[in-house]
């Protein structure tokens, strides 16, 4: 029997598992060791009781007495709090889930590998922030990462049996996001209710609105370099309305390999899931003939800055990545509180970067994980400075 841990529970990754272990047997067929959530302590609660987990850990230190009442009786273990977390990592497993969103999942990610299982990676921070660290990890430990973004998921599975030294390039689709086809001056009035509404994926609040400004696919262009090992020049990014195309691999005979799928992250977890076998998974199929077309077209990065800032932190390495994302999650939490409009989360990033690189040197490769987590802390600190000097600006 297959021990599993599911980190990030709760979210929508985190319950598309949850939903595909269930329809293969679930607690039957599964032996599932932790489950981890945040605050949602019924849902987490429920999934381990159901799945007959070992241990169930929520992030907020406050609400493990909810979690522990809620577990009452059921034989399933309670904990909470960020090292909790880490410390459910260490229990092993064959099978991780790391679906906790932002740089909080990069040590729970980071201690599962040494078990040398299976790591299936939706937290885009840890290739973003610490890409050379981890695979040194899963590396040192014969731990196997296994891309769960549908993107990554699909060039994985596009270069299955092909040369490395083939490939000519990369293209990563996007589709455009809601705001698409806004005119620039309508985008600085968006709101956070008209930036979750994402035209084609169900997905959480961040995470949708990082969709909107393509921040979303900024991460992914780093992922790209950072797990498939390519030049910056390689990779490409391209607005797909129809969100059908995840991504191309193009090879230097000059054959395109596709792979195309409903937009539903069922189908990556469930590669993942089941790799290297392929099993019925309950995703929509696909009639080509009533899609009739699909288009693409280039991104304007006037409209959307976050992939010119991704070529940017590509071509310094370092801890640039670590910054680019710790400036990114504090940009978003300030639109989000609205102490940010949607056009300014680039210009505080991008400001971010700049004054760092100044003082700091981004270029410089990090020497361990507590190195990424320093400059992780120091990136959050400038970019709130510089938010609160754009809003000081903006009332004088």
């Amino acid at each position: 029997m297959r021990r599993i841990s599911i980190f990030g529970a709760t979210g929508s990754i985190g319950e598309n598992t949850v939903d595909l272990i269930d329809r293969q047997g679930g607690a039957a067929t599964h032996q599932v060791v932790a489950l981890t959530g945040g605050r949602n302590i019924a849902r987490l609660a429920e999934q381990a009781r159901n799945l007959r987990a070992q241990l169930a850990v929520t992030c907020e230190p406050t609400l493990y007495g909810a979690l522990k009442d809620a577990l009452a009786g059921s034989g399933v273990e309670a904990a909470a709090g960020p090292e909790a977390l880490v410390e459910a990592a260490d229990r092993p497993a064959d099978w991780t889930m790391s679906a906790i969103v932002g740089a909080a999942g990069l040590a729970p990610g980071f201690r599962a590998l040494r078990h040398g299982g299976t790591l299936a990676l939706a937290n885009k921070e840890s290739l973003v922030a610490a890409g050379p660290l981890l695979l040194a990890e899963a590396a040192e430990h014969g731990a196997t990462i296994l891309p769960v973004d549908s993107e990554h998921s699909a060039v994985f599975q596009a270069l299955v049996g092909e040369d490395m030294a083939a490939v000519e390039r990369v293209i990563i689709t996007a589709s455009g996001g809601p705001f698409r086809d806004w005119p620039m001056e309508r985008l600085a009035r968006a709101t956070v209710a008209e930036a979750r509404a994402h035209p084609n994926w169900s997905m959480g609040l961040r995470i949708s609105i990082d969709s909107a400004t393509l921040f979303n696919k900024a991460l992914e262009l780093i992922e790209t370099r950072e797990y498939f090992g390519i030049d910056p020049e390689q990779i490409e990014a391209v607005v797909h309305p129809q969100s059908i195309v995840h991504a191309l691999v193009g090879f230097r005979d000059g054959g395109l390999m596709a792979h195309l799928g409903p937009p539903d992250m069922r189908h990556a977890i469930g590669y993942a899931l089941n790799w290297p076998e392929r099993r019925p998974v309950p995703v929509e199929r696909l009639d080509l003939a009533r899609l009739g077309s699909l288009t693409f077209q280039a991104p304007d990065e006037a409209r959307f800055p976050a992939l010119r800032l991704a070529r940017a932190v590509m071509a310094m390495r370092g801890l640039a990545g670590a910054a680019f994302n710790a400036a990114k999650e504090t940009a978003l939490d300030a639109f989000l509180d609205g102490r940010l409009g949607f056009l300014g989360m680039a210009a505080a990033v991008e400001e971010t970067l700049a004054r760092l690189d100044a003082a700091e040197g981004l270029t410089n490769p990090p020497a361990s994980l507590d190195t990424v987590l320093q400059m992780d802390h120091l990136a959050r600190r400038e970019a709130a400075s510089v938010i609160n000097e754009a809003a000081v600006a903006a009332g004088a």
